[in-house]
C-alpha cells in the first residue's frame, strides 16, 4: 500500500481565481494546489506563447559566427552527438539543418558500448576524416581530456549541452550551456534539443518561426524524452511541437507512429499528448541506442522514401519488443530471487544482481521495481571482473550520497538525489549491499514511504464533463507539471467488469449516489472477487471520454484501498514487520501484539481462498479487519512455512493448497520464536 497524501487547496482563493476567468473551478484548485495563486501567475504557467532571444544564452552569438564561417569557407564539420532520444534529435536537427544550408556536414553518434559523450577514439576517427570544426549536441560540458585532445589535433570545438558544468570548463571556441554561472538566459530547464532549436534559432539572426517550422516536432520529442521541467519555455516547445508531429511531414515519425499506433487507417494522427510521446514514441528511439545502433533512429528520422522509411521504423519496433522483453526477464529474474529470499523485500533498500542482465535497461527496471515496492532500488549487472549499477529513489533518500558514502568500494560513480549510476568489482558486491544497507539505517531509521499526491477529496459536484474538461489547459504534462491526481472517498463498488479477457478491470461505482466507470490496467479481474458491495476510497486521474456523440467523465484508478484505513498506523505497523525480518531490536510488547494466536490464525486461513488474493486485499477484508499488517504478515509467513499456503512474495499474492491432514501450528518455528521473544522478555 502506498501513502496518501490528499491536498485541501484553498477554497476561497481558487473560486476568485476561477470567476475571474476562464478557468474552471477544479483547474483553479489544482493550480492554487502548486502555489500559483493570481490570475497573472497562472497566465505566466498556462500560456508562455514566446522563446527569449537564442543571443541570451552566453556564447550563442560566438558559436553562430563560428558555424556560419565555417559554412561559409567550406570547412568540414561534424556534429557529435549522444545515442539517447534527446541526443539522436538533436544531431538529426542540427545535421539536416547544416546540410540544408550546403555545409560539409558528417555526424558521430557513439554506441552506447563506448559511453557517454565524446571519447579518445571517436575524437581520432573524426581527426582522421579531415574535420575542422567539431560541435557536440547534447554533451560535452564534462570533456576537458577530449576538449584537450581535439585542440592537438588541430581541430575547433563549439561545445552545446544542458548538463551540470563542473569546477573547470572544457578548452572551446564557444560553449553554449544554459547552466553555466555567467550565462545570462532566464530559463535554465532545456534539453539539448531545446538548446539545439536555440541555436538554429540564432544561426538564422534570431528567428524561432523558421526553426520551429522545421524542428519543432523533433525539439518536442527531445524535451519530453529527456524528462526535462516541462515548465516555461518547454512549455512552449512542446505544445508547439505536438501541433507540429500532427502535420509532421517526416516519413520516418509518421511510419513510426503508425507502428504505435497513434496514426489511424484514414492516416490522421489521433489523440497526441506528451505521454503519447514519452511512452510510444521516445522508447522507440532509445531501442536504437539500447539494442541496436543509435545510427538506426538517425537514419530513420532523416529518412523521405515512404518505403525504407517502413523497414526502418519496423527495425526499431522490432528492437522496442526487444527492449520490453528484455526488461520482463529481468523482473522475472528479480522476482525468482524475492520468492526464494522473500526477507529481500524487507531491506530498506532493494538491491538486486545477476550475470550479465543487459546494462542499456537496468535503470528502467530499478524504476518499475521502486514504483512495485515503494523503495529504493539498486539494479547491478555482473559483466565479467567489472559490474555495473543503476539506482533510482525518491524522497529524502539520495542515491548520490548513499553512493558517496559506499565510494570505497567503487570503482567509479555519479548521479543526483533520485538517480545515479556505477561501477564496482564484482567480487565486491556482497560488501557494496553491505554499506548501502548499513548506510540506509545510520541516514533513516524509518525509511521513506512512496507517497501519491492527491489535489483534493472530489465531491459528487466537481465531477462533470465542463469541469473535468477545463483540466487540459494544464497540458502538457510531464516532468514539474504532472498529471493531477483525485481522491475519491467512501465509493461503493457496484459492478466488477472484466476488459480484455479479464486482463483489466473497470469497476462501476456509486459515489454520491451518482454512478462513474473507473478502470484499473494490469490487474486481473477475477483478483477482486469480493470487493462488490463494499466502499473502498481511490486515487484516480480524470478524463473525458467521447462516445457516439456523448461525453462522459471516467476515473483511471492509480491506487485504492478499503474505506476507513488509517494509514499511519498501518505503515507503523509495516515497519515493524521488516524491522522483526531484519531481527532489528523492537520494543518489547511489540513481540507480544505480533504474534497472533490461534483464533486469529484461524481467521486468516479462513479468509484465503484457493484463488490467488493480494495480501493488502486480504487485509482489506471484513474477516480480518481488525488484524493488521504486521500480524497478517506474520500469519501469512506461519502457513507458508507449514505449507498450508502459497506465498507468491514477488507479487504480494497467497492462496491455499490442498492439504491430506491438519497441520500443528505447534511445529511452526516462527510461531514459536516470536513466542519465545515475548514470553522470555515477561519472564525478565
Amino acid at each position: 500500500m502506498k501513502k496518501w497524501i490528499i491536498g485541501r487547496p484553498d477554497n476561497e482563493t481558487s473560486r476568485k481565481m476561477s470567476s475571474g476567468s476562464d478557468l474552471s473551478p477544479l483547474c483553479a484548485e489544482v493550480l492554487v494546489s502548486r502555489e500559483i495563486t493570481g490570475l497573472n501567475e497562472a497566465a505566466e504557467f498556462l500560456r508562455t506563447d514566446t522563446l527569449e532571444s537564442p543571443f541570451t544564452m552566453k556564447d550563442m552569438e560566438k558559436a553562430a559566427e563560428i558555424i556560419n564561417e565555417a559554412i561559409e569557407t567550406g570547412k568540414k564539420i561534424c556534429i557529435y552527438g549522444d545515442y539517447d532520444c534527446d541526443g539522436i534529435t538533436s544531431t538529426v536537427m542540427l545535421y539536416s539543418y547544416l546540410e540544408c544550408l550546403g555545409a560539409d556536414v558528417s555526424y558521430y553518434i557513439p554506441e552506447r558500448s563506448e559511453g557517454y559523450g565524446l571519447n579518445e577514439n571517436s575524437v581520432r576517427l573524426i581527426a582522421d576524416e579531415d574535420t575542422e570544426l567539431i560541435i557536440t549536441v547534447d554533451n560535452g560540458i564534462s570533456a576537458l581530456k577530449e576538449a584537450e585532445l581535439i585542440s592537438e589535433l588541430g581541430m575547433e570545438l563549439v561545445i552545446t549541452d544542458h548538463h551540470q558544468p563542473g569546477a573547470e570548463l572544457p578548452k572551446a571556441l564557444a560553449i553554449v550551456n544554459p547552466h553555466q554561472e555567467d550565462c545570462p538566459s532566464s530559463f535554465k530547464y532545456l534539453c539539448g534539443a531545446g538548446v539545439v532549436l536555440k541555436l538554429i534559432a540564432a544561426l538564422e539572426g534570431g528567428d524561432y518561426d523558421s526553426a520551429l517550422e522545421q524542428f519543432g516536432d523533433l525539439a518536442a520529442i527531445g524535451t519530453v524524452a529527456d524528462i526535462v521541467s516541462l515548465t516555461g519555455e518547454n512549455r512552449y516547445i512542446v505544445e508547439r511541437g505536438l501541433m507540429m508531429i500532427k502535420n509532421t511531414e517526416r516519413r520516418g515519425l509518421i511510419e513510426l507512429m503508425t507502428l504505435a499506433g497513434l496514426v489511424d487507417g484514414n492516416g490522421e494522427c489521433r489523440n497526441l499528448t506528451s505521454d503519447s510521446i514519452g511512452f510510444m514514441i521516445a522508447p522507440r528511439i532509445n531501442a536504437s541506442g539500447r539494442f541496436g545502433s543509435p545510427k538506426q533512429a538517425f537514419e530513420l528520422l532523416m529518412c523521405d522514401d515512404p518505403d525504407e522509411a517502413r523497414i526502418k521504423a519496423a527495425e526499431l519496433n522490432s528492437l522496442n519488443e526487444h527492449r520490453k522483453k528484455t526488461e520482463e526477464e529481468i523482473t522475472q529474474e528479480i522476482f525468482n530471487q524475492i520468492n526464494a529470499n522473500p526477507s529481500l523485500l524487507s531491506e530498506r533498500v532493494l538491491v538486486f544482481h545477476g550475470p550479465d542482465w543487459h546494462h542499456g535497461v537496468i535503470g528502467i527496471v530499478a524504476a518499475k521495481i521502486l514504483e512495485k515496492y515503494g523503495k529504493p532500488c539498486f539494479i547491478i549487472t555482473e559483466e565479467g571482473e567489472l559490474s555495473r549499477g543503476s539506482a533510482r529513489s525518491f524522497g529524502d533518500f539520495s542515491v548520490f550520497e548513499c553512493l558517496s558514502a559506499c565510494s570505497s568500494t567503487l570503482e567509479k560513480f555519479g548521479g543526483h538525489k533520485g538517480a545515479g549510476g556505477f561501477s564496482v568489482l564484482t567480487t565486491d558486491i556482497d560488501k557494496l549491499i553491505s554499506m548501502i544497507q548499513k548506510y540506509a539505517l545510520c541516514s533513516h531509521n524509518t525509511m521513506p514511504v512512496y507517497t501519491l499526491k492527491a489535489v483534493k477529496q472530489l465531491q459528487p459536484a466537481d465531477i462533470n464533463v465542463r469541469n473535468v474538461s477545463g483540466l487540459s489547459l494544464l497540458e502538457p504534462f510531464g516532468e514539474g507539471n504532472e498529471k493531477p491526481y483525485f481522491a475519491i472517498i467512501g465509493a461503493l463498488i457496484e459492478e466488477i467488469i472484466p476488459l480484455s479477457g479479464g486482463a483489466h478491470t473497470k469497476f462501476k461505482l456509486n459515489y454520491g449516489g451518482l454512478f462513474y466507470y473507473a478502470l484499473l490496467f494490469n490487474e486481473k479481474t477475477d483478483t477482486f472477487e469480493g470487493l462488490r458491495g463494499q466502499k473502498f476510497d481511490f486515487i484516480v486521474s480524470l478524463s473525458v471520454n467521447e462516445f457516439r456523440g456523448q461525453s462522459s467523465v471516467d476515473f483511471r484508478v492509480i491506487d485504492f484501498r478499503k474505506n476507513g484505513i488509517k494509514q499511519e498506523s498501518y505503515f507503523a505497523a509495516n515497519d515493524a514487520y521488516e524491522k522483526y525480518i531484519r531481527n532489528e531490536e523492537l520494543p518489547e510488547a511489540y513481540y507480544k501484539r505480533m504474534c497472533p494466536d490461534r483464533n486469529e490464525l484461524i481467521k486468516v486461513y479462513s479468509a484465503i481462498g484457493e484463488k490467488d488474493i493480494q495480501t493488502d486485499q486480504l487485509f482489506n477484508k471484513n474477516d480480518t479487519a481488525q488484524i493488521n499488517i504486521c500480524k497478517l504478515k506474520v500469519c501469512l509467513d506461519i502457513f507458508n512455512e507449514l505449507g498450508l499456503v502459497h506465498m507468491d512474495y514477488a507479487a504480494g499474492k497467497a492462496h491455499r493448497v490442498k492439504v491430506n491432514k491438519k497441520a500443528n501450528l505447534e511445529d511452526s518455528s516462527i510461531l514459536r520464536g516470536l513466542r519465545s521473544k515475548w514470553e522470555m522478555k515477561a519472564v525478565q
